[in-house]
């Protein structure tokens, strides 16, 4: 029985631990291989002061969600209810689903699905006087709460989980000195980026920072730039598909 034909190009995904299910799908479909490089892994917070501060957000009459990751662990708290006159709010349609999964029937999200985006939706643009409820991660979407409170918000932040780093795996390292396919970064976290980068040996260093970059918001793709990366592209959204299909620019036979 001989051995399946090697993909003929890769994405690589800097996602956390256990995160690039999607990804890998989604790279399948067009024909591509997934190099997983994870410098975290999603820890969730269960202690008695982040019960608390996440019954107080839940509460409040606007409430936000900024990742899958902030939902899962949330539900995993307590389970999520919708109150009257509640509006909740998802950064983005992936939060939106988990949302609904948790049992939130109605959710808004932005058609451009970052944090001016969000920023833009009726529901945030008057806010004076409002308690807010702001469900994430310690470091998440470091600019939406003081841009939230500038506009009037009283904004009750639950700290859901946290990102851990984590050192990057030998045999992932291996095979990206291995690669010889052609190969294009999926980039939708900065924090990310930088963790990679600090670990990477100097002798990928140049390797890495020559590749092609899809990235999910014109964010990314400056921090793509000022990192060193040269070729870089942006996705129509932060989806799995959406960053795959970008990368299909520099697959074997696109012109470009």
């Amino acid at each position: 029985m001989g051995h399946p034909t090697p993909p003929a190009w890769y994405v690589i995904s800097l996602r956390p631990q256990g995160g690039h299910d999607a990804l890998r799908r989604a790279a399948r479909r067009q024909g591509a291989g997934l190099l997983a490089l994870s410098p975290w892994r999603i820890a969730r917070c269960d202690d008695d002061a982040t019960r608390e501060s996440l019954r107080a957000a839940l509460a409040c009459p606007v409430v936000v969600f900024t990742s899958p990751a902030a939902v899962a662990a949330a539900h995993a708290l307590q389970p999520l209810r919708s109150g009257p006159g509640q509006a909740w709010l998802a950064v983005g349609s992936g939060t939106a689903a988990a949302l609904r999964r948790a049992g939130i029937d109605r959710v808004a999200f932005p058609d451009r699905m970052d944090s001016d985006g969000l920023l833009a939706l009726p529901g945030l643009t008057e806010l004076r006087g409002t308690p807010l409820g702001f469900v994430t991660a310690p470091d998440g979407r470091n600019l939406l709460v003081p841009t939230l409170e500038a506009r009037g918000a009283e904004v009750r932040r639950a700290d859901v989980y946290r990102r851990e780093s984590v050192p990057l795996g030998a045999r992932a390292l291996a095979a990206f000195d291995r690669l010889s396919a052609p190969a294009c970064l999926l980039l939708s976290s900065g924090g990310a980026l930088q963790q990679v980068l600090a670990q990477l040996p100097d002798s990928l260093t140049g390797r890495f920072t020559a590749l092609p970059v899809v990235t999910a918001s014109e964010r990314l793709a400056d921090a793509a730039r000022d990192a060193g990366f040269a070729r870089v592209v942006l996705a129509d959204g932060p989806r799995p598909g959406q960053l795959v299909k970008a990368a299909c620019t520099f697959r074997p036979g696109s012109i470009r």
